[in-house]
C-alpha cells in the first residue's frame, strides 16, 4: 500500500489515489485504523539507549583498563594482594566515572527528542457516504492514503503527493541543504533527471511550507519515508575509530610491549647476575606496574567529564560521548553548512539597481509597493522572505502613498507577483507593479532584443556574485472595475533590479576569527550555488581563492585520492548532496586531519557519521541529534569555539599527565633495572614501590583540575604515539640520569656512615629523591610554558607537587616509614640531594627549551 519517491511522478493524481485505495475526500476512520494496525504508527525508527550497567561493561573495553586488569591478575597470581586491590579500585573508579558521564548525556538528550511535527490537518470521514471533516490529529496517526492540507509554516509530517497547490514553495534544506525555497505544483507528468527531491509533485517528511497552500495525499509514513531512510541499518556504526580512540590504542600497544618485556628482563637479569629466582617476581610485577600510567583511565575520564560538565552548565553544550570532547580539542578542520551558521535563514536587501546598473531608490520604492499590496490584497498570512527584506529596507511613507486596487499573488509557474495600485493625483489610471524572476519580467517588458540580452547579462552577473535577483516593472492602465488577470502582465516598462544577500549570523565573523586563531580551518559544504557561498565567506572575511571552490559535478569525477588532494586547498564545496559531504569528510580524515562536522538536516547524516566529531544544534532534526557526538544549545559557531577550547583544556591536561607520568616512570624503571643489576639487594621493596606509585598517582589527580596555560588553545591537541614515545624517551633518560646520580651520592657519601644499613639507606634515599623529582617534573612539564597558576597562586599542580615533596621528605622519618622498611637519613644526604635536584632542574629546563616535542599538539 505505501509507496515512496521513485515512479510516483509518472502517475497521475487519479492513478496515485487509486494505487493508495483513497480518494479526494480522504479515508474513513475505519480504513485509517485498519491501515495503522497493518503498517504501524507514523514515527521514526526508535533508538535504544544503553542502560547504565551496559555502559559500565562497555567501558571495560578501554585498552588502558584492559592493561590494568591484566596487571591486576598477574599481581593476584603472585600473591601481591595490595597491588591487585589498588589496581582493581582504579579500574572500578574509572569505569563508574565514564559510564555515569555518558548516562547523564543520554538523559539530557532524551529531553531534546521530539517528533518532526506534532499535528497534521487531515480529511477524515466517519462513514463512507458522509462528507469529510477537517480535523487536527497527532502525526503518529497518519497513514498512507490520508488526504492532508498544508499551509504556510506547516511541517510536512509524511511523504506526500500533491493533489492541488496554489503558490506553493517548500523549504527542504534539512533534506537537501539548499537554503532557497523550492517551488512545487501538482501537475501530472514525469520530470526528467534529478532525484526525488527535484520532483515538483512530491513533498517529503522533514520539509516545511514557505508560502502558498496545498492539498496532498500521504504516500509513505514512518520507516518508509525518505526522512527515515537516512537512519540506515547501521545508525550507530562509525566507519573507523575516532582520533582519540586511535591515539589511545597506539599508546596502549607501546605500553603493552614495554610491560610484557619488563618482567622477563628483570627475572633473567636477577637469575644471571645475582642468582635470584622467582623471589624477584613480585618486584618485576611492581616494576611493570610502575611503568604503567595507572591513573590514566581515571584522569582521562575526570578531565573529560569535568570539561563536559562545564560546557553543559556554562554553554548548554551536551557531550554525548566523553571521548568526543578530546576529539574536539584535536579538530583542525571544521566542516559546516552556510545557512543558519554563517548566515541567518533570511535574506536582506543588497542594492536597488536601475537599468544602467547604478543605484536607483525608485526601484526599491516600486518593489516595496508590490510587496505591501500583494500581502494586503492577496490575503497572504505572512510576507515572502524577499518581500519582508524589501519592506524592511523601504520608507514606509513611500509605500503608504499608494492605494491598493487588486493583486495577483506569486505563482511558481508565472514566477511573478503583481499589485495594481492607484497613484494619488492621477484619477482614472491604475499602475500595475510587477516583481519576479528576471527572465519572466523581462520577457513581458517592451525592450529591444539587444537591450533585453544586456539586462539579462547584468542579472546573471549579480547572481554569479552570490546575490538573488528580482526584476521590477510597471505599466499604466486605464482604471476599470473588472478583475485583472495574468494576461494584463504585458507591455511593461522595465524599472530595474533589486538584489538580495543572506543576512550574516551576528556572531559568525568573530567566531571564525577565533577559530582561525586556534588553528582550525573552515570548509563550507553547502547545497547552494557556489556564488552564494563565496559571497557569504567574503562578507565574513574568509578568503576564498579562485581555485578554492569545487562544485558537486567536479567532485563526482574525482577519485578518492584526487578528492583528498583537492580538499586540502578547497574552501567552498557547492551543490553538495549527502554522499558528497560524507566523501569530503572522509577525504579530509584520510589526509591526516581531525574533522568536525556541524549539521542539522537529514542530508547531513552521512557526513556526521564520517567525521571524527559530529556536531548538531538542539533544534536539528531528531535523527541528526541522535547521530551527533555533541549537541549545541544553538547553531552558533561561538558555542563550537567554546567546545573546542574545553576539549583542548581537557586534552592538554591528559597530554601533560601522559608526558609527566610516562617520562618519570620510564626513568624510574631504567634506574630500577640498573640498580637491580648493580646492587646485592633489591633496589626497592615491592611495598615501597607500591606506596611510591600511590603517592605519585594521587598527586597526579590534580591534572584533572588544572587550567593549562592559554597557549594550549592555539593548536589542536592530538596524542601521537610516536611523538609521545620520543618525548618520554628523552625526558625519561634525563630522569634516569638523576636517579643514577642519586645512586652515586648514596654509594660514595653515605656508605657505612653511622652504621646505617645499606639497603634501608638506599631505599629511603631513593624514595625521597623519586618523589622530589616527580614533583619537579609535574611543575616543569605541565601544559604551556608558564608556571603553575599563571600568577594566581600555586594552583592544583603546585599544591600537589608540594604535597608529594612533603611525603618524600617526611615519610622515611615517620613511624609509618619504619613499617615500610625506611630509615632516617643524615643531613649530609639532603645537601647532596639538593645539588642533584638543582642540576636536574637545569637539565629539565634546558631540554624543555630545546625540545620541539614539547608542544601542545603531540
Amino acid at each position: 500500500m505505501p509507496v515512496s519517491g521513485s515512479g510516483l511522478d509518472a502517475l497521475t493524481v487519479l492513478q496515485t489515489l487509486r494505487h493508495l485505495g483513497s480518494g479526494p475526500r480522504g479515508l474513513t476512520e475505519a480504513e485509517a485504523e485498519e491501515r495503522q494496525a497493518r503498517f504501524g504508527a507514523n514515527t521514526l525508527p526508535g533508538r535504544r539507549e544503553a542502560s547504565w550497567p551496559t555502559a559500565l561493561l562497555r567501558s571495560l573495553r578501554d585498552p588502558f583498563t584492559a592493561v590494568l586488569l591484566c596487571l591486576g591478575l598477574v599481581s593476584a597470581a603472585v600473591a601481591s594482594w595490595g597491588t591487585a586491590c589498588v589496581i582493581l579500585l582504579l579500574v572500578v573508579v574509572s569505569c563508574v566515572l565514564r559510564a555515569s558521564g555518558e548516562h547523564r548525556a543520554n538523559r539530557s538528550m532524551a529531553a531534546l527528542r521530539g517528533l518532526v511535527a506534532s499535528t497534521a490537518t487531515v480529511l477524515r470521514r466517519t462513514e463512507e457516504d458522509l462528507p469529510p471533516d477537517v480535523r487536527e490529529i497527532p502525526v503518529e496517526e497518519l497513514v498512507a492514503g490520508d488526504v492532508i492540507r498544508l499551509g504556510p509554516g506547516d511541517l510536512v509530517a509524511a511523504d506526500v503527493r500533491l493533489l492541488r497547490a496554489q503558490g506553493l514553495t517548500v523549504h527542504q534544506a534539512v533534506l537537501t541543504g539548499e537554503s532557497a525555497p523550492v517551488a512545487k505544483d501538482a501537475a501530472d507528468g514525469a520530470q526528467a533527471g534529478g532525484d526525488d527531491f527535484d520532483r515538483s509533485q512530491l513533498c517529503f517528511q522533514g520539509s516545511s511550507i514557505a508560502s502558498g497552500s496545498a492539498t496532498a495525499v500521504v504516500v509513505a509514513t514512518g520507516a518508509r519515508t525518505r526522512f527515515a531512510a537516512a537512519h540506515g541499518p547501521g545508525e550507530e556504526a562509525r566507519p573507523e575509530a575516532s582520533a582519540f580512540d586511535r591515539s589511545v590504542h597506539g599508546i596502549s600497544w607501546i605500553l603493552i610491549r614495554f610491560m610484557l618485556l619488563t618482567p622477563p628482563l628483570v627475572l633473567m637479569a636477577g637469575a644471571a647476575l645475582r642468582d635470584r629466582g622467582l623471589e624477584t617476581l613480585p618486584f618485576a610485577v611492581a616494576v611493570a606496574v610502575g611503568l604503567t600510567p595507572e591513573m590514566l583511565p581515571v584522569i582521562v575520564t575526570m578531565c573529560l567529564a569535568r570539561g563536559a560538565s562545564l560546557l553543559a552548565r556554562g554553554h548548554g553544550v551536551i557531550v554525548k560521548r566523553l571521548p568526543s570532547l578530546h576529539d574536539l580539542g584535536a579538530v583542525d578542520v571544521l566542516c559546516l553548512d552556510k545557512t543558519g551558521t554563517l548566515t541567518q535563514d533570511r535574506p536582506v536587501l543588497d542594492r536597488a539597481l536601475g537599468p544602467g546598473g547604478h543605484d536607483d531608490p525608485e526601484v526599491l520604492r516600486w518593489a516595496a509597493v508590490n510587496a505591501w499590496w500583494t500581502l494586503q490584497l492577496a490575503d497572504l498570512p505572512a510576507p515572502d522572505a524577499l518581500d519582508d527584506a524589501v519592506l524592511d529596507a523601504a520608507d514606509e511613507d513611500d509605500v503608504m502613498a499608494y492605494d491598493g486596487v487588486a493583486a495577483l499573488p506569486f505563482d511558481p509557474l508565472r514566477r511573478l507577483a503583481t499589485a495594481v495600485v492607484r497613484t494619488p493625483g492621477r484619477l482614472g489610471t491604475h499602475t500595475l507593479v510587477v516583481k519576479g524572476a528576471a527572465e519572466a519580467v523581462l520577457e513581458r517588458c517592451v525592450l529591444a532584443d539587444r537591450e533585453r540580452a544586456g539586462l539579462l547579462a547584468l542579472a546573471a552577473r549579480q547572481a554569479d556574485d552570490g546575490l538573488r535577483v528580482l526584476a521590477v516593472a510597471t505599466a499604466e492602465r486605464p482604471a476599470r472595475t473588472r478583475d485583472y488577470t495574468p494576461a494584463d502582465e504585458r507591455g511593461l516598462d522595465f524599472r530595474g533590479f533589486v538584489t538580495f544577500k543572506d543576512a550574516l549570523a551576528p556572531t559568525a565573523a568573530e567566531a571564525l576569527r577565533a577559530l582561525a586563531d586556534r588553528g582550525v580551518t573552515v570548509r563550507i559544504l553547502t547545497g547552494d550555488h557556489p556564488g552564494t557561498a563565496v559571497r557569504a565567506c567574503r562578507d565574513l572575511g574568509v578568503p576564498v581563492p579562485a581555485d578554492a571552490v569545487l562544485a558537486a559535478d567536479r567532485i563526482d569525477g574525482l577519485t578518492d585520492p584526487e578528492l583528498a588532494e583537492a580538499a586540502a586547498r578547497t574552501v567552498v564545496f557547492a551543490r553538495c548532496a549527502p554522499e558528497h559531504k560524507a566523501r569530503i569528510a572522509t577525504a579530509l580524515r584520510t589526509s591526516g586531519h581531525t574533522v568536525g562536522y556541524l549539521g542539522d538536516g537529514v542530508n547531513d547524516l552521512p557526513a556526521l557519521r564520517a567525521a571524527d566529531v559530529g556536531i548538531a544544534p538542539r533544534d536539528a532534526v531528531a535523527v541528526a541529534r541522535e547521530s551527533a557526538d555533541v549537541v549545541l544549545a544553538e547553531k552558533d559557531l561561538t558555542a563550537i569555539d567554546h567546545s573546542i577550547a574545553a576539549g583542548r583544556y581537557s586534552g592538554g591536561n591528559i597530554a601533560t599527565y601522559l608526558r609527566v607520568s610516562l617520562s618519570s616512570n620510564l626513568g624510574n624503571v631504567i634506574a630500577m633495572l640498573a640498580a637491580g643489576l648493580l646492587l646485592p639487594f633489591l633496589p626497592m621493596l615491592p611495598a615501597q614501590v607500591l606506596v611510591q606509585n600511590l603517592c605519585f598517582d594521587a598527586a597526579q589527580l590534580a591534572f584533572a583540575h588544572d587550567r593549562p596555560h592559554p597557549s594550549v588553545l592555539r593548536r589542536p591537541i592530538l596524542l601521537r604515539p610516536r611523538d609521545l614515545l620520543r618525548f618520554i624517551t628523552g625526558f625519561g633518560a634525563l630522569n634516569a640520569v638523576a636517579d643514577l646520580a642519586t645512586f652515586g651520592v648514596l654509594a660514595l657519601a653515605l656508605h657505612g656512615s653511622d652504621g646505617l644499613d645499606d639497603a634501608a639507606v638506599f631505599h629511603s634515599g631513593w624514595f625521597t629523591e623519586n618523589l622530589l623529582t616527580q614533583g619537579l617534573v609535574m611543575l616543569l612539564l605541565r601544559a604551556g610554558s608558564a608556571g603553575a597558576g599563571h600568577g594566581r597562586g600555586p594552583g592544583p599542580i603546585g599544591w600537589a607537587a608540594g604535597a608529594l615533596a612533603a611525603v618524600g621528605l617526611l615519610l622515611p622519618v615517620s613511624p609509618f616509614g619504619s613499617l615500610l622498611g625506611f630509615t632516617p637519613l643524615p643531613p649530609l644526604y639532603y645537601l647532596l640531594l639538593a645539588a642533584v635536584l638543582a642540576m636536574y632542574t637545569i637539565g629539565l629546563l634546558a631540554v624543555r627549551g630545546c625540545s620541539r616535542l614539547y608542544s601542545c599538539a603531540m
